[in-house]
């Protein structure tokens, strides 16, 4: 449940409910615990300073093996967010397949939850998305630890846009699943691979039915798979016990 005496001061586009978060929150973790009762568009939001951290909560319509592909419209409408805010000429890319990253710098991640006891071939309850971005640089972390990631306002984003970038990925969110629905997941694959970082030469890529990468080499004979939930588990931008993105 909400904290009371939290203002809901986002700007969200109807659809959503906004659930606040004192700072000591964990908007994945609340997300999941209340994602079958809240429902679809309960956006839940930790208000703090130094990172923009928030989940929403998604009732898809297919199988739990193809449905994790909502990750991916999850990202492109974080990448898109960003970019729409961040100042002119400045890259944002993927690391396979959960890390953000800016003009190199690792900015922060998205994440995935769904129910624990759902088998792949039934539908999900709910799916959750969360996303954390580090939007200032934490006091407590050396100056060369620190220069191995990037923060928001840091790299010329002014603190009012840190909130903005949460509105604007509600937005982003809606189009994509209206564009899924109404022409398929090509583009929203299609979107995802021109951000994702790591293409060798002459190599095409693509996304399986069930999420996975997958990689096809020229000079080789078929296609290799890289797992999507075995990444999504792993976390590797994740540092736990910071609660934040990593540094590198």
């Amino acid at each position: 449940m909400p904290f009371g005496d939290v203002k809901q001061t986002l700007d969200l586009p109807p659809g959503y409910t906004l659930v606040a978060l004192r700072e000591l929150g964990d908007a994945f973790a609340h997300g999941c615990s209340i994602a079958a009762k809240a429902g679809a568009g309960t956006l839940v939001w930790v208000r703090r300073y130094d990172l923009v951290e928030f989940a929403v909560v998604l009732e898809p319509d297919e199988p739990l093996r193809s449905a994790r592909r909502a990750f991916f419209a999850g990202m492109n409408a974080l990448g898109d967010a960003i970019a729409a805010h961040c100042p002119p000429e400045r890259e944002v890319s993927f690391d396979w397949p959960d890390a953000i990253r800016f003009d190199g710098g690792l900015l922060g991640g998205g994440r995935l939850g769904w129910p624990k006891d759902c088998a792949a071939d039934e539908v999900p309850e709910w799916l959750v998305f969360a996303a954390m971005l580090r939007a200032a640089d934490m006091a407590h972390i050396d100056e060369m630890q620190a220069a191995a990631g990037v923060s928001l306002l840091g790299e010329g984003f002014q603190l009012a846009e840190t909130d903005a970038i949460i509105e604007s990925f509600s937005r982003h969110l809606m189009t994509a699943f209206d564009r899924w629905n109404e022409r398929g997941f090509d583009g929203i694959a299609r979107d995802y691979l021109e951000r994702l970082s790591g293409r060798g030469e002459g190599q095409r890529r693509g996304i399986d039915m069930n999420g996975d990468l997958l990689v096809r080499d020229p000079k080789g004979a078929g296609a290799t798979a890289r797992s999507l939930v075995e990444a999504l588990v792993a976390a590797d931008w994740y540092d736990p016990r910071e609660r934040g993105p990593k540094f590198g």
